[in-house]
Formats: structure tokens, sequence, C-alpha cells
């Protein structure tokens, strides 16, 4: 038997190009936007489910570590 899953049909569009938001946005001082990235346990959401393109996901990463460094975002869930 094979095992048949059903996909989702729904195609995930870029937040950054469809609302053309600019890439200046994405900075480490505009920490409640990052956190739209973040998970409940700290780690970084990956495009494939948030649907970002490769070049926003490099700048979101690189931001987001950035912001964790200087204490902006903490590294993972309070214990």
């Amino acid at each position: 038997m094979s095992t048949w899953r059903a996909r989702s049909s729904k195609k995930k569009y870029c937040p950054f190009t469809s609302k053309k938001i600019p890439k200046e946005f994405i900075d480490f001082k505009n920490f409640r936007f990052l956190r739209k990235y973040i998970t409940e346990t700290g780690k970084i959401v990956p495009s494939r489910i948030t649907g970002v393109k490769n070049i926003y996901q490099h700048m979101l990463a690189r931001e987001i570590k950035y912001a964790r460094y200087l204490a902006l975002i903490p590294f993972c869930d309070r214990h």
C-alpha cells in the first residue's frame, strides 16, 4: 500500500515582496517585528513554514542572532 498524504494547496507568499516591505525594516532594533519569526521556545522559524524568500530569511536570521547577542530577544523561553 502506498502512503498518500494530502498536502495543502495553499501557496505561501513572501510577506516582504508581496507587501513591499523595505529591506531596511529588517533590523535588530525592531525586535517586536522579529518576534513573529521566532517560536515560543526561541527557535527561528524556517522559511518553508513562513514562506519568506531565501534572501530575507538570511537577513532575518542574522538580525535575530544580533538582537539575541544584545539581549533584546531571549535565547530561549523562561525555564
